[in-house]
Parts: structure tokens; sequence; C-alpha cells
């Protein structure tokens, strides 16, 4: 009971690993079975829904505490999430109990569980994860022994200009101008500290020690406002709808207490780059692609609103 991978597991990993990653999801029952002797632990049910690259199990701790195993291939952008859960030590985030850098770790379980996308006020529940996130920032202490270290934002962002100034992907005009706004973005605005990659509403859930947990940290070490990226822009992609998008930058940057401007600079080069990256690697045109292209677009069409409006 609960070792075999969902369906969207097994699709995106064959998908994105290959063989590699084949190997991996026919070991999980033993995988399961090995952290459950090593740990003291014992599956109650059958694995979370919704995982993309990672196998979660629900378990109980030899002492009866209520936790899930999850059980990941490590790659550039999940390497640190223990490491973010380690310095985060609950405070916003669910604990870590137990960790192994091959791919595994033991966190808390967030009961009820359910999750802030859940929410019927979309511009609320954007409000809250912005103040979650803005709780999460901290310039974290030394990476202990046996974690990883964190990437950096200004890498990158690096890497994400090279990819929209060279993009066949997108319109001309649209690739060029968050080429250059990711230009400008690789200077940090004030101090360093821990954010968010992904920050989405599926990956704050509830929690009876605390309103809202998240789950699921994809870390860097950044400026304050890149956290608004993804979590404008997401919401963007998802629904776009230009008549949101002022309410949903000022919700997001006011809950990090950031610029606007900046909040939705990061959310132009979040969903551009994601945009091009999803068409450029082989997925070609989806409803995924057209979303993030869409909030694109409207992120470009705020801002250069805003450019004309007389100042007095």
């Amino acid at each position: 009971m609960g070792d075999g991978p969902t369906g969207n597991l097994r699709a995106n990993i064959s998908a994105w690993y290959g063989e590699a990653g084949r190997r991996w999801l026919a070991g999980l029952p033993d995988s399961v079975a090995a952290y459950a002797r090593r740990w003291g632990l014992k599956p109650v049910g059958a694995p979370f829904p919704g995982g993309n690259i990672s196998h979660v199990v629900p378990v109980r701790r030899f002492d009866g505490t209520a936790s899930a195993l999850k059980l990941f291939i490590p790659d550039a952008e999940n390497a640190a999430e223990a490491t973010a859960l380690h310095h985060y030590d609950g405070d916003g985030a669910v604990r870590l109990l137990e960790h192994d850098p091959a791919g595994a770790m033991l966190i808390e379980r967030a009961e009820p569980g359910h999750a802030l996308v859940d929410e019927p006020d979309r511009v609320g529940a954007v409000a809250i994860a912005a103040a979650i996130l803005r709780r999460l920032w901290r310039v974290p202490g030394t990476t202990p022994p046996g974690f990883a270290d964190y990437p950096r934002v200004p890498d990158v962002t690096r890497a994400w200009r090279a990819g929209l100034a060279a993009s066949r992907c997108l319109p001309a005009a649209l690739a060029g101008r968050a080429a250059a706004t990711a230009g400008e973005l690789t200077v940090p605005d004030g101090p360093e500290g821990l954010v968010n990659r992904d920050p989405h509403l599926g990956n704050f859930v509830a929690a009876e020690r605390a309103p809202w947990l998240l789950i699921d940290p994809k870390p860097l070490i950044g400026e304050r406002a890149f956290d608004a990226g993804w979590l404008i822009a997401r919401q963007l992609a998802d629904r776009p709808d230009a008549g949101t998008v002022t309410e949903l930058v000022e919700a997001v940057a006011d809950g990090l207490c950031v610029a606007r401007e900046r909040a939705a600079a990061w959310a132009l080069v979040r969903a551009s780059a994601t945009a091009h990256w999803t068409i450029a690697t082989g997925d070609g045109e989806t409803a995924f692609s057209r979303g993030f292209r869409a909030a694109a677009v409207l992120l470009a069409d705020a801002a250069a609103s805003r450019r004309d409006v007389p100042h007095p």
C-alpha cells in the first residue's frame, strides 16, 4: 500500500528523465520499503495525488507521528529543498524530519491539508501566499554538512535572458522586452535571502498548527521581489484576464512589501521565460504555453500603459 507512482508522475518522469527516470519509477516500491525500514515508518494510504516530479506517501513514524515520505530525483531546482526546510525550521513551512541527499525526505504531514488554490477568492488567496513568502524570506545560516547549497537568482535570470534574447518561440517585441527586463533584474534590488522558484497556490496547505504552510519549496538566494514573479504569472496563465492584472500585482507586491513595478517586472520575465522554454524544449504549442504567453502579453501591455500615463 502506498508504493505505486501516480499516472501523472509516471508520465512526467519518463518524459523528463528518460530511461533513468523509468528505472527510478520501477524501483519506487523497493525505495518506499527501504526508507520505511531505515526511518521506522509505516505507510498508511495511497500516494498523494498531484505530484509532478515527486512521489509522496502518507506514513506514520515509530512514535505515531503523522508524516509524509517524499521521494524524488535530485536536480538543480529541488536539490536544496531540504536545506530550505532546515533553515525555515517549521516557521511558515512544514518541518523537515529526516533527509537523504540521494533523493528522499521525511516531512511533517500538514492536516487537514486542503490547498490554498481551492479558495474561491483568488486575489485573497495570492495575498495570503505573498504574506507567507514574506515571512519565509530570510538570510539563511551556514549550509550544514550533507545539505545542498542554494542556486542564486542572478545566475538563473541570466540564463532566462539568454534564452529570451534568442527566442523564436515568442513574438519578437515580447521576447525583446522580456530579455531587456531580465537584464535589468540581474542586479538585485536590496538584500538577498531565501526565495522560491515555484510558489503556486497548490503548494500552500492548511495545517493544524498554522492556517497555511508551504510544503514544496524550490529555493534560491535572491531579492524579495523575486517571489512575486511566479505567483502573479501563474495566476494570469491559468485565467488570462486584463481586468485583474493590476489587482493581482498590487495584492502580491503589497503582501511581500516590495515595489509593484518590480513585482510586475519579475512576473513578465517568469511568464515569458516559461512560455519560451515550454515551446523550445519540444512540448510545442500547448494550453500551458499559450496561457503563459497570454500572461506575458497582458503584463507587457500593463507596463506599457503605466509608462503612457502622464505624471504630474
